[in-house]
């Protein structure tokens, strides 16, 4: 190509790729939408009844925050098969939600108790290609709906009537998911999620491999284009940070569940520490936005 020829093809090209930036650059959220979240500090973390998830509860007034692990799950709920426990959440009106799964099957389960003490099950029967993965649950602010979500790499978020609290939902029928979430980029091995507002969550992600975002074990934002109901939404993820990783063992840390208290403008996060020291030094960490 004479050298003239080949200028105007390079000046051509300079201006595409300029006019292509600038329309991405434009499109793209400001980097003011992702907040900052510094830890405070930390507390330990008990293997056996603080390593799946936790909650802060506002009713009553004066109760104790609540954690779930292997050591929690009630026996006459372990011996039908639901041996395994996500990452709760409550409702500001007192709704106590804890979501089960099985080693397999077709169903999962959300044990409720409500706020005068009574517990119930409503158990989902799996849509076509939905994992059985029922890692956590993140009760709306305005309580009519709760979002749960599948292990390992996904781009959505399931939509779901909050059990106990919407009137469409009995003990005695599925509970069905009402829409979904989906997502503008892909997420990993979310292991909870908790609303900040009534269009933004936090979560946490166990992912290892840190490909998706070029850090592991990101703490997340996800930013909705509407309010969660039967309307399928978007969800705009950032990654904000990646969760402490600190141990007196090498090896594999696991990012578990996730609390948001808006009294006290609190993020808690668990982290599972390797090895022994799964027995000694796993945490909850503790974060305020800056």
């Amino acid at each position: 190509m004479p050298l003239r020829a080949r200028q105007r093809c390079h000046a051509l090209l300079t201006g595409l790729v300029t006019l292509a930036t600038t329309a991405v650059l434009a499109a793209a959220p400001p980097a003011s939408a992702a907040d900052t979240w510094t830890e405070v500090g930390s507390d330990r973390a008990d293997p056996l009844t603080e390593s799946q998830g936790l909650t802060s509860v506002e009713v009553p007034a004066g109760s104790a925050n609540r954690y779930t692990g292997i050591g929690t799950i009630p026996v006459s709920v372990s011996s039908r098969g639901w041996n395994h426990v996500g990452d709760p959440d409550a409702s500001y009106g007192g709704y106590y939600i804890e979501p089960y799964q099985a080693d397999s099957g077709t169903a999962k389960m959300f044990r409720v108790q409500a706020p005068g003490g009574a517990w119930s099950e409503y158990v989902h029967t799996l849509s076509g290609g939905e994992a059985l993965n029922n890692s956590w649950v993140a009760i709306a602010p305005a309580g009519q709906w709760m979002l749960s979500g599948e292990y390992g790499t996904m781009t959505r978020l399931l939509v779901f009537p909050t059990p106990g609290v919407n009137t469409s939902t009995s003990p005695s029928a599925n509970l069905p998911q009402a829409s979904t979430v989906n997502l503008d980029h892909a997420v990993r091995d979310v292991q909870g999620c908790d609303f900040v507002t009534a269009t933004q969550l936090l979560c946490s992600s166990d992912d290892p491999a840190g490909t998706l975002f070029g850090i592991t074990k990101p703490l997340l934002q996800i930013d909705l284009s509407a309010e969660p109901g039967t309307t399928d939404v978007t969800g705009h993820v950032t990654a904000l940070r990646q969760l402490p990783l600190r141990s007196g063992c090498s090896g594999t840390f696991e990012a578990e569940g996730i609390d948001y208290d808006r009294r006290t403008g609190t993020l808690r996060v668990i982290v599972i520490s390797p090895g022994f020291c799964v027995l000694t030094d796993s945490k909850t960490y503790r974060f305020t936005k800056s």
